[in-house]
């Protein structure tokens, strides 16, 4: 239950913090042949990337949503060219933030050094350290005939709860949306 717990907050990331996003995907595949796509369904029913009930069905809507904008058509499983699945994490990061506080110029400097105000042995130092965790959203696109990993994009952020159902949908949609944003790959020129 903690897992999930987790998993859920991983997806409310911060609206105001910088985001991280990222793509990745095998250059040799032509997208173009893509036409259909299903969900991946999972070997274990555990699997720590499946987030409780509600979160789910945003995500899952939002992928679905943004893969037929471009596009793509849902399909039976065993009739589908692309198969999605979606993974989540969450990494805790430290913050460390050291700053001396003088009156003046004075740098560094004790006593009657060149400058003016107080400094030198006077100054305090402060160290504040902050751990935050950063969550990460994976939306993976694997190719149905030969099971490879073809596309994969992902987007990390500072974990904020969003307070209501809305505020949490409309999130995962510009997530998947910012996510989604370089697929098909555009071409190399």
């Amino acid at each position: 239950m903690k897992n999930l717990m987790l998993l859920a907050v991983a997806l409310m990331l911060g609206a105001c913090s910088s985001v991280n996003t990222n793509w990745d995907y095998n250059p040799a595949v032509d997208f173009a042949q893509f036409k259909t796509f299903a969900w991946a369904t999972s070997v274990n029913d555990e699997s720590e990337y499946h987030l409780d009930g509600l979160m789910d069905a945003r995500v899952r809507k939002a992928i679905d949503d943004q893969l037929v904008l471009k596009g793509l058509t849902e399909a039976p499983q065993d009739k589908a060219q692309l198969l999605v699945n979606y993974l989540t994490k969450v990494d805790t990061k430290v913050d460390v933030d050291t700053f001396t506080n003088y009156y003046g110029y004075n740098p560094y400097y004790p006593y009657y050094g060149p400058g003016w105000g107080w400094g030198g042995q006077w100054g305090q130092t402060q160290t504040q350290v902050r751990e935050y965790n950063v969550g990460t959203l994976i939306v993976d696109l694997v190719d149905a005939k030969t099971k490879a990993l073809v596309w994969r994009g992902s987007i990390a952020d500072i974990i904020r709860d969003k307070k209501t159902p809305q505020e949490r949908t409309e999130f995962i949609n510009k997530a998947v949306a910012d996510i989604m944003a370089n697929y098909p790959p555009k071409p190399q020129q």
